[in-house]
């Protein structure tokens, strides 16, 4: 079974695709990091309560106000009151520190990443051509080697991923719609990184038109996609587990090679400069 890994940026149209994939002519089944992110940190769960403790104390708008329903308990330890969402990005993504990030992500990654693989197996046992991963963060977090094929959805003009983000997120000045595109890599250099992998193996969703445009863009990387990972390698794959075994650590081994290139790469750039 094909990983398809799914990335982007905020902003580019990575949702929509990944809403295409869903549906014919590919009826692929996704498995949503953001969703999975979402369901993690419900009230009640450890991530939720990890994130009251160590974010609480210093963000007094963390939980959402206290209504009749949740009791009416005030302070950051009200019980049962959903994460405020806008509350803690403006922490992460605006004032906060690169250590407050790499704490969030501590504690939201490996309940997402344990989620992910309990619900990869499901489509590998029904066979399944591919299976979609959804991750917003894949180069961040590390999941490229475990992906046969990596999908980026970008755009070309700056621009117009900051008046997507506007219209979508109207709540947010134009201050923090930079702060949040700039946190993450640029959506270029990861659609640059991508195509290093090689034909088949990474290919880019220009989203800079209308919808039409981009189910065509689909329509042309599905195609290249397709023809390097047929359905019959999928069916050999499930009836037998060693070669998938063997085919899933050359996959690792030849994109941790490539990520490793990549780096050393940007580092011999900068010595330059």
């Amino acid at each position: 079974m094909l990983l398809l890994g799914l990335t982007g940026s905020i902003a580019t149209g990575k949702s929509t695709v990944s809403s295409i994939l869903a549906l014919p002519p590919y009826n692929l089944p996704v498995v949503d990091a953001d969703k999975i992110a979402r369901q993690v940190v419900e009230p009640g769960t450890s991530g939720y309560n990890q994130i009251v403790s160590h974010f609480g104390p210093s963000t007094p708008d963390l939980l959402v106000e206290a209504t009749p329903e949740s009791g009416g308990e005030g302070g950051h330890n009200g019980k049962d009151r959903p994460l405020n969402r806008p509350a803690l990005g403006r922490r992460i993504f605006g004032e906060g520190k690169d250590s407050d990030r790499k704490a969030l992500n501590k504690i939201v990654h490996p309940a997402v990443r344990r989620e992910m693989y309990r619900q990869m197996i499901y489509p590998y046992l029904r066979g399944s051509w591919a299976v979609v991963l959804d991750v917003p963060l894949l180069f961040e977090s590390g999941w490229q080697p475990m992906c046969g094929t990596i999908m980026v959805v970008a755009v070309k003009d700056p621009a117009i991923q900051m008046q997507r983000l506007r219209a979508r997120d109207s709540h947010l000045t134009e201050e923090d719609a930079k702060n949040r595109v700039a946190a993450q890599w640029d959506v270029r250099d990861k659609a640059e990184r991508c195509l290093r992998r090689g034909k088949g193996a990474g290919v880019v969703v220009w989203n800079d038109g209308e919808k039409d445009d981009l189910k065509r863009e689909i329509d042309r990387v599905m195609s290249e996609v397709q023809r390097s990972h047929p359905q019959w390698w999928a069916w050999m794959l499930l009836l037998c587990p060693p070669l998938a075994a063997v085919s899933g650590c050359w996959s690792y081994v030849r994109s941790w090679w490539i990520k490793r290139s990549w780096e050393r790469e940007k580092q011999r750039e900068k010595a330059k400069l």
